[in-house]
């Protein structure tokens, strides 16, 4: 019954999103909109039959979910099995492009600026994808740095550039008329380094506005914030702000936030819409 409930509510929003995202995205949505239609419609009338229908069906989802992996790690989430930076990157994949420039603007111990070089890239040596990686701290860029060494090959790693310096500075590594597909960030300290050392509310509202003025239509700022550290509220505070402030005929902007654990990291997405 909840697969059957989170279907519906999916179905609603892929309403809001596909006005924002690319023809071949808003196809698929609108897929999954006729589909769940069908479904519903194909369902027997009478209340029992209804019950027994869906508590009978298997898989609890469908095969040929129109989004894959999507429905898996969103009710993951929902029932405390998967990640929030899981959930991200199943939001990423369904935005960003073979050949895309994205910007990781923490990039912590690499893990997030791997995953996205993984999606901009391909066999094809004329695929031309890349991703900026910036961290304010050095120990982060090593991390980083040697977590490409040992994953990937000589010629994929030309395609990260590191920079050591704060995500407030983001416009000046963006080479001149470029299109960034996507902006991503996690807000806090670094996993296994100084707890005490954290990004900052003023920098991170600057990062913000960078990350606007650079990002193409069809894009998304991603932000997993972590709340559960001095100032890490405060934080959430000034991008929740941000995001309210996008005007609603160019942004779709939402936040997934567990309302039962409040030092769980929340998920903000802010998706510019194509013209």
């Amino acid at each position: 019954m909840a697969a059957g409930l989170f279907r519906a509510e999916m179905s609603m929003l892929s309403s809001t999103l596909a006005r924002s995202f690319s023809i071949p995205f808003r196809k698929t949505l609108s897929s999954f909109d006729s589909r769940i239609a069908t479904q519903r419609n194909s369902l027997p009338r009478t209340r029992h039959s209804r019950v027994a229908s869906l508590s009978s069906s298997s898989p609890s989802h469908p095969r040929n979910f129109p989004l894959p992996g999507i429905e898996d790690v969103f009710v993951g989430y929902l029932f405390g099995r998967k990640k929030a930076t899981e959930v991200a990157h199943v939001v990423w994949e369904q935005v960003i492009q073979k050949g895309d420039m994205v910007i990781d603007a923490t990039c912590g111990n690499g893990n997030d600026t791997l995953a996205m070089l993984k999606m901009v890239t391909d066999d094809s040596d004329g695929c031309g994808g890349c991703v900026y990686a910036m961290d304010i701290q050095k120990d982060a860029i090593e991390s980083t740095s040697c977590l490409l060494d040992q994953t990937l090959g000589s010629e994929e790693k030309e395609r990260v550039k590191l920079f050591n310096m704060c995500h407030s500075k983001m416009e000046e590594i963006v080479p001149e008329n470029s299109s960034v597909r996507m902006v991503a960030f996690n807000l806090g300290y670094l996993p296994g380094g100084n707890k005490s050392i954290i990004t900052a509310s003023n920098t991170t509202v600057l990062a913000l506005k960078a990350a606007e003025s650079v990002l193409m239509p069809g894009g998304l700022i991603s932000l997993v914030v972590y709340i559960g550290h001095p100032g890490g509220r405060e934080e959430l505070e000034v991008v929740e702000a941000f995001g309210s402030s996008l005007p609603v005929s160019d942004w779709v902007c939402c936040k997934l936030q567990m309302l039962n654990r409040p030092l769980a990291p929340v998920l903000v997405f802010m998706f510019k819409r194509e013209k």
